[in-house]
């Protein structure tokens, strides 16, 4: 997802001027060739991301439209009060970039994690949350990003993802999700990189005679209600699934929805996500995903025994 993320800001930049890329001094070598054919775009912060934060802030402001990038951690928990003050209060189209979302840096222990960083997001007034779940929906992002005059947050994986959209989409839209796989029987909303999660777990339960939606549900903050009231209409059973906490993600919005809009709550649902601590062991993403249950098999044995 970096590379795509690296590759579409570099090529925007040569016909846009107003776009500008800061960097917490980190993934320069990915833009090279930003900084070759266009120097002026590119600045790199160094390790001062608050600063980055106000000075994007500052730019937006003034017209330009700027994209700030580094670990997720670093773009979201370490500059908070300048993303809440200096962007959101003034509604500055600033577009943040938290690159290795979720347990991509697994192996950096939970100073590197972000299983929390969804949720202070979406708290956060006028901040739209998107979470692409491959390269083609980093590229669609951001070529909408540059229209958008809101502040926006975009949340990537780090590198290797497998690509599930055949081709970009005319229509993408923040707030719209899109169907990746079409079924009839039970449906896996998933968030950004947990992609590659649901797919195993809907080749699972197609195995077991189950017909499989997958939906990449790539915007947590607006919600898509239509395309939720859809789900919630045709499916008995539901998944949610993320790689963040239980709270304050997909899950707790969709679950806010089903209480304040729901005509009544005889629907039936789980979710695939991580409780409310730190990941405490030093070890590989698919580990901790193993250790937390956060697995195809336990998607397939949560929605096999739904409502028995």
């Amino acid at each position: 997802m970096r590379v795509s993320f690296a590759n579409s800001i570099t090529e925007i930049a040569q016909y846009n001027d107003n776009v500008v890329l800061l960097s917490g001094d980190i993934g320069n070598r990915m833009f090279d060739d930003l900084q070759a054919t266009k120097p002026d775009q590119f600045y790199n912060c160094g390790i001062a991301e608050a600063n980055m934060m106000s000075v994007a802030a500052g730019m937006a402001l003034s017209g330009l439209k700027p994209f700030v990038y580094t670990i997720t951690p670093f773009t979201t928990t370490r500059c908070l009060e300048q993303i809440r003050v200096d962007v959101c209060y003034h509604d500055a189209p600033v577009v943040i970039v938290g690159t290795g979302s979720g347990l991509s840096y697994a192996q950096l222990g939970p100073t590197h994690h972000s299983l929390e960083d969804i949720a202070i997001m979406r708290a956060l007034p006028n901040m739209t949350v998107f979470c692409p779940c491959d390269a083609l929906e980093v590229q669609m992002g951001i070529k909408a990003a540059l229209n958008y005059k809101k502040p926006l947050y975009i949340r990537l994986g780090k590198k290797g993802e497998a690509v599930f959209h055949k081709t970009l989409r005319e229509d993408f839209a923040f707030g719209r999700s899109i169907t990746i796989r079409p079924g009839n029987d039970v449906c896996i909303l998933s968030v950004g990189n947990a992609i590659n999660v649901a797919m195993e777990a809907a080749e699972l339960l197609v195995a077991s005679n189950i017909d499989t939606c997958v939906e990449s549900f790539h915007t947590i903050k607006p919600l898509d209600t239509s395309r939720l009231t859809a789900v919630f209409n045709k499916f008995e059973k539901v998944c949610i699934l993320e790689e963040h906490s239980k709270i304050g993600g997909l899950t707790s919005a969709i679950s806010e929805w089903l209480i304040q809009n729901a005509p009544e709550m005889g629907y039936k649902f789980c979710a695939v996500n991580f409780e409310d601590k730190f990941q405490h062991y030093v070890t590989s993403q698919n580990n901790l995903r193993e250790m937390n249950s956060f697995t195809a098999q336990s998607i397939f044995n949560k929605l096999s025994n739904l409502g028995a």
